[in-house]
């Protein structure tokens, strides 16, 4: 992480869960991180602890609702004008809606594959075009992605998300390819986390919390 000293990276859905921890790590280990979400105020308080423990780095809160280009582009315009451009950058913002193949709502499909696919797309293009500007051929774009991303669960209020996780999947490789392609070192990778006790399963199932916290017993300790 030496080399990274002092560098920006971009965080998406820093206010919560892995994006809240990715940021502060980042952060600990003296990186300028821009941590975007609809919502800052989590963000912000986050910034507070990282500078009151001393943390090298710095934790700068960007409001940006990620369903919305212009505020995504307006976001890397920001962030060329007062940082320079992005060197690291973790897609990680994401959402799901109980809307089952059969029985769902167009909206909450569309909501899911603005925020899921078309984020990180748009996200992945301005960042690899921030890093070509500034010649910069170390970069690294990682997508948080899903173990829904691989299989297909037999949950019918996860199957329109799991077609989203899917997508970055096939995303993520076509990056590859495209990287080897141009001849340059910026890497790409793809995680996909196992269950993670977030908030996420609690917006899934924001009518039945009961199910939500269901959700996480196999993960806690002692069970």
């Amino acid at each position: 992480m030496e080399r990274w000293k002092g560098r920006v990276a971009l965080v998406t859905g820093a206010s919560v869960g892995i994006g809240a921890a990715a940021a502060r790590a980042l952060v600990q280990h003296g990186m300028k991180v821009v941590g975007c979400a609809r919502s800052v105020d989590k963000i912000e308080k986050l910034a507070a602890e990282c500078q009151s423990a001393g943390y090298p780095g710095v934790l700068i809160p960007y409001k940006c609702d990620l369903s919305n280009e212009e505020e995504i582009l307006s976001m890397f315009s920001a962030i060329k004008t007062l940082h320079q451009g992005v060197d690291v950058c973790i897609n990680n913002a994401g959402l799901a809606r109980p809307e089952p193949l059969l029985s769902g709502k167009t909206e909450g499909w569309r909501m899911m594959i603005d925020v899921n696919v078309m984020a990180v797309s748009i996200c992945t293009r301005e960042v690899y075009r921030s890093m070509k500007e500034r010649n910069i051929d170390d970069g690294h774009i990682i997508n948080i992605n899903s173990m829904n991303g691989h299989s297909v669960v037999p949950q019918s209020v996860v199957h329109f998300y799991s077609a989203t996780k899917y997508a970055v999947t096939a995303l993520t490789e076509g990056l590859r390819q495209e990287l080897r392609e141009a001849k340059t070192h910026i890497r790409a990778t793809c995680i996909s986390p196992g269950l993670v006790e977030t908030g996420f399963a609690f917006k899934l199932h924001d009518n039945d919390p009961e199910r939500a916290a269901a959700t996480y017993e196999s993960i806690r300790v002692g069970n």
